[in-house]
């Protein structure tokens, strides 16, 4: 593997004179017409597209991926598709602002418990043909009615006198497509210039996004900086920035908001005055539960759903804010055995990864050591980690720290609770998620279509839906689908504060620019017609991720069949 060039911190007078130059394309970029916005995004479309070939290759570089395998389809999924996909999407959003003044919004509707709701997947042809079955909506806050549900979205664009604000955003360092995508998320949908400092882990992707996003750069809309906590902390507190972005961990989150831990922050926590005197939204993880409703499965059905499950695990080595890391069954159940021997035989297709993201087999030990069943899963080379499950967890057991901390790693847990019967399972698991277990960013439903058609049990399984305190919640796939869509809003269950911040506060991708969102609801059938790219089986998941990724930027039917041959030969 050739080492990726890792650009040399950014020095503080490079970053005042990036501010500086922001503060000026702050005025500009607020007041920009429509138009040039839609050309900007244009120039950004393309120039992803020119450099996502390399920063592919580059990304594989970085974690151990061989040249050639349908791993790099993680790379691709999680990097170019993603981006260009959101980019597609707000080009004909913003052309919509421009004739209309609004972006597109679906018919309202109103949920069990009276919200307005509204559906935002699938968003046009494609979308319907490429995942069959998949539907999304996205359920609004308490109290809001159509008219303001109507009225409220695109607010950025309907601003007689728009706020000139620069938004620094602190990159992720695990998925590459998450630097970009909140920058687009600031700059299109909020009207703000960005200041992105990319994660130390990931900085390699840096100079390409200089590269793609270079008419940005340009015109004082966006500016790069580089380097550790010491460039992070310089910036929160620049007088230039007005607000920041951070999508990482809750450590950092609170580091940035209140200070290091220590007297100073406990008193500034228990006064209610913190540290950050800005406006912070942030994504920070998630111990990401799977609840398996019982039901009448099938093997096929029961193979299929163990290894989507393998999959949430494996992609990306698991360093994912909603990899599967609680696996959560109902007691009692006949099929556990089975299905947790079928989950590790899907595990078992996907050789141990590099344990790339920085203190992984700190993490990995801390939760290990010491317990008596662990079933770790493929002979590690040095340098990776073993897939893990920690099986028959005390749901009783309040120190459980497989509950509270996310491993951040290739380790799953498994607890079972309730009974076999689908109602009781749901009383007893969802209170579990939202009280015991940490985080509210999403959580997995797995749900046969028995259960949903006899009327008691559907009954109880779209309470659950609404009960489940997470911002995205999924039916029969993994959350990543929900992520990668664009048009659903994508973020933590609102209502968290500042000081129990949780999987953090606000939203982004959101292309269609919606307020007042609650959380989105994705369903999916239990047995997809075709394997999702995610799977550890699937065999041309490099070659369907450059596809696709060549589907979105062309928006039209004619990259079709290249896409559907390599799917249905996965």
């Amino acid at each position: 593997m050739t080492a990726v060039p890792v650009p040399s911190p950014s020095e503080p007078r490079q970053l005042d004179a990036a501010v500086e130059r922001l503060r000026e394309g702050a005025r500009a970029w607020a007041r920009a017409p429509v138009a040039e916005r839609i050309a900007l995004a244009r120039s950004l479309l393309a120039g992803t597209v020119r450099v996502r070939e390399r920063l592919v290759a580059a990304a594989c570089a970085a974690k151990g991926i061989p040249e050639g395998s349908p791993l790099a389809g993680d790379e691709w999924f999680g990097g170019p598709y993603v981006v260009v996909r959101m980019l597609r999407q707000l080009i004909g959003q913003l052309q919509r602002i421009e004739r209309t003044g609004e972006t597109e919004l679906g018919p309202l509707y109103r949920t069990g418990d009276g919200r307005v709701a509204t559906r935002v997947y699938p968003h046009g042809r494609l979308d319907a043909i490429l995942f069959m079955g998949v539907k999304a909506e996205v359920h609004f806050e308490e109290g809001a009615d159509e008219e303001r549900v109507r009225s409220a979205r695109a607010s950025f664009y309907k601003q007689r006198q728009p706020r000139e604000e620069v938004c620094l955003v602190l990159g992720a360092g695990n998925v590459n497509s998450i630097p970009a995508t909140d920058v687009l998320t600031k700059m299109f949908g909020e009207g703000k210039a960005c200041l992105l400092k990319v994660n130390p882990v990931n900085a390699y992707v840096g100079p390409f996004l200089e590269e793609a996003f270079a008419d940005a750069i340009a015109r004082g809309y966006l500016a790069v900086a580089y380097g550790g906590p010491e460039v992070g902390s310089y910036l929160t507190g620049h007088p230039g920035i007005d607000e920041v972005h951070i999508t990482g961990s809750d450590r950092t989150h609170d580091l940035i908001v209140w200070g290091p831990p220590g007297p100073e922050r406990a008193e500034r926590m228990a006064r209610g005055r913190p540290l950050l005197q800005k406006a912070i939204s942030s994504e920070l993880g998630n111990v990401t539960p799977i609840l398996v409703v019982p039901g009448p499965y099938d093997e096929r059905q029961l193979a299929w759903q163990a290894e989507n499950v393998a999959g949430m695990v494996t992609q990306n080595a698991s360093f994912n804010c909603i990899a599967a890391k609680l696996l959560v069954t109902p007691g009692g159940w006949k099929e556990r055995g089975p299905f947790l021997a079928q989950l590790e035989r899907f595990l078992g297709l996907v050789p141990p990864r590099r344990a790339w993201y920085p203190g992984a087999e700190h993490r990995f030990r801390d939760l290990t050591e010491g317990r008596r069943a662990v079933r770790r899963i493929g002979a590690p080379a040095p340098g990776t980690l073993p897939w893990t499950i920690l099986p028959g967890l005390d749901p009783a057991d309040r120190e459980e720290r497989a509950y509270r901390v996310e491993p951040f790693c290739s380790l799953l847990s498994e607890v079972s609770l309730g009974s076999n019967d689908p109602v009781e399972f749901l009383e007893q698991a969802v209170p579990f998620c939202n009280e015991r277990v940490w985080g509210t960013l999403a959580a997995t439903l797995v749900v046969h279509p028995a259960t949903l058609r006899d009327p008691r049990t559907a009954a109880a399984v779209e309470e659950a839906v609404r009960r489940l305190r997470y911002g995205t919640v999924v039916l029969n796939l993994w959350p990543g689908v929900a992520f990668a869509m664009g048009t659903a809003p994508w973020g933590a269950a609102p209502g968290s504060p500042l000081t129990d911040i949780q999987s953090g506060r606000g939203f982004v991708h959101n292309t269609l620019m919606l307020e007042h969102v609650d959380k989105v609801v994705v369903r999916g059938p239990l047995v997809s017609p075709v394997k999702m790219p995610y799977f550890p089986s699937h065999r041309t998941a490099d070659v369907l991720g450059r596809r696709l990724s060549a589907l979105e930027e062309q928006g039209s039917l004619a990259a079709l069949p290249g896409v559907l041959t390599a799917a249905f030969r996965a």
